[in-house]
């Protein structure tokens, strides 16, 4: 791994973990100085993080992380809905048997076989959507659907912190299945709509709670 490569992923899980909180400022020296790294490889990640919408460039006063915006987020959600609705209307419609079968494999299994640990859930359930727009052979959904994706990563990836989260995602991802399978269309966009939101009200919530707690003032060390 290059010293940009280390400086980012420790720069993205300070965000994700709110050490760095939406709307907080830094210079890439105090980066620097804290990394034990130049200034090259800092503002290198920083433009990274910049193109990827965590960190914000501000004019002559270093970088800001990228503040909450719930309502872009809501936005970015609907158009998700959208997309992934008409892909399952055309999995649907479309002649002959639509390329599910990696989605049967690893979602329609018994409950002992499902996965626990949360991260590899929240990818797997990320392929779920993107493989669902894939099938339905638009391009131009895809790439759209994908940008989508990547800009609402940074709320998504607290979702599966709770097993009841991973247990409803198997039974909801499964439905979605069966009901594609048989070609219900009405029922499969209403159980992805359903699931869809379901999956925001949760992330809104935790991302909320987590906002909170990482902005209490914290007591002084204890003494040793």
């Amino acid at each position: 791994m290059s010293l940009t490569e280390r400086v980012y992923s420790a720069l993205k899980q300070d965000i994700f973990d709110f050490a760095l909180l939406p709307g907080d400022r830094f210079t890439e020296k105090e980066v620097a100085e804290r990394m034990a790294a130049s200034r090259t490889p800092v503002r290198e990640a920083l433009t990274l993080l910049q193109r990827e919408g965590f960190v914000d460039v501000l004019f002559r006063s270093g970088w800001q992380v990228k503040p909450f915006d719930f309502h872009k987020f809501d936005q970015l959600y609907e158009l998700r809905i959208i997309l992934e609705q008409a892909a399952v209307r055309k999995l649907c419609e479309m002649e002959g048997k639509p390329d599910l079968d990696a989605l049967t494999d690893f979602w329609l299994v018994a409950a002992s076989e499902r996965l626990e640990d949360g991260p590899t859930v929240r990818e797997a359930d990320e392929r779920f959507h993107l493989h669902l727009v894939a099938a339905c052979g638009n391009e131009e959904m895809v790439r759209v659907h994908h940008n989508i994706t990547e800009r609402l990563r940074i709320i998504r990836r607290i979702d599966f912190t709770q097993r009841p989260r991973i247990e409803a995602t198997y039974q909801e991802h499964a439905k979605i299945l069966k009901t594609i399978i048989k070609r219900r269309v009405d029922e499969a966009q209403r159980l992805l709509k359903n699931h869809i939101e379901e999956s925001q009200a949760e992330v809104r919530k935790i991302t909320l709670h987590m906002l909170h707690e990482a902005r209490q003032p914290h007591g002084p060390p204890p003494s040793v």
